[in-house]
């Protein structure tokens, strides 16, 4: 297991750990509850490119970089802020309490990564379900391949009526090239989809909780929404929604003065690293004010999120219009009865009862 912040990054950035889980049995030291005990290797999976190595991996993700530069990014930026302002809108019209999640968090990046991708909006409830239990902990295999099974099979059929019928999104684009597959573009359009809504709706959720157990900090970003951007590096630092990853050691290689040698799996803490008092001072504590540049959650070296652009901006907007438009805005319940995801393998919470005042 690798904790420490300099050594994450050198393991994430070092390609003789391999990302690829066909190459030998992942072995951790802790159980899963509802998973065997592995005895051979997983299977690879057609344009899953974050079970991959380079070249196999470059050749894939550079069909995207494209459409995730930080240009494009920006170009995006005000329809992004419209779509928090709209949320923001059907919140305000409701009478409170409400739960955050269901009515903020979830809605925003799945409506952004639904245009994007050209994924209907209205299919929300179904691929939203599948992900959430793709992401149970203590899921059983077959109920976890049921739900993989479930959403690849709903996204094949689009990748296949956008190849006979393209429009103007992503899919599309990557779907009038004729050299990848339909289970490409069904991995690719899986992985796009799981991450572009699954870990910006805990942030914003989760970040949010952070900040009304945490009133200073809150009450800093309302009066000073300059600090915004710094304080969604801050939140990503201290709530590392993505915790591990692991990795595959093809050779020996030595990492923080201790040798790991070649075959052995390499269990990477992103959230430990995040919390390296090497790294950031008193890393326990919440402060928007830090700079927390450099923070690890969208990952290191080549496999560094694609998306990590449009997160921040979905993140920055969020927050920003939600602390704007509802100052008063607290919990509902105590915090100890707040539901948290423990049970998933993206952090957050289940649900986040907030109310304020008319």
């Amino acid at each position: 297991m690798v904790t420490g912040y300099d050594a994450v990054r050198q393991v994430l950035a070092d390609t003789r750990f391999s990302s690829r889980q066909d190459l030998g049995v992942v072995h951790v030291p802790y159980e899963t509850p509802g998973m065997p005990v592995a005895t051979e290797p997983s299977p690879q999976v057609p344009g899953l490119f974050i079970t991959m190595d380079p070249p196999d991996h470059g050749r894939l993700r550079r069909r995207l970089t494209g459409a995730f530069t930080v240009k494009r990014m920006k170009q995006l930026e005000q329809h992004i802020v419209d779509v928090v302002e709209r949320q923001l809108d059907e919140m305000a019209r409701l009478a409170p309490p409400v739960d955050l999640v269901e009515v903020f968090a979830l809605p925003v990046p799945s409506l952004v990564i639904c245009e994007l991708l050209g994924v209907p909006y209205a299919d929300r409830a179904g691929f939203q379900a599948d992900s959430a239990k793709f992401l149970v902990k203590d899921q059983s295999l077959d109920e976890k391949m049921a739900a993989f099974g479930a959403l690849t099979g709903y996204l094949a059929g689009l990748v296949v009526d956008k190849r006979a019928e393209p429009g103007d999104d992503l899919l599309s684009d990557l779907a009038r090239q004729d050299d990848l597959t339909v289970e490409e573009l069904t991995g690719i359009a899986f992985l796009l989809l799981l991450a572009g809504h699954e870990t910006t709706a805990n942030m914003l959720a989760l970040g949010t909780f952070a900040l009304l157990e945490n009133p200073g900090q809150a009450a800093a970003l309302r009066a000073e929404p300059d600090l915004v951007p710094g304080a969604v590096e801050e939140l990503m630092r201290y709530l590392s929604v993505a915790d591990i990853f692991y990795r595959y050691a093809t050779e020996d290689v030595e990492v923080g003065g201790e040798t790991i040698r070649q075959g052995s799996t390499v269990v990477v803490s992103l959230l430990a690293a995040n919390r390296d008092p090497l790294r950031f001072g008193e890393p326990d504590a919440l402060d928007v004010r830090r700079n927390a540049r450099g923070q690890l959650s969208f990952g290191h070296g080549v496999h560094q999120c694609l998306g990590q652009q449009l997160g921040r901006l979905e993140m920055r907007a969020g927050f920003a219009g939600l602390l704007r438009r509802f100052p008063t805005l607290a919990l509902a319940v105590p915090a100890g009865e707040v539901p948290l995801k423990s049970d998933m393998n993206i952090y957050g919470v289940h649900a986040l009862p907030v109310t304020w005042s008319e």
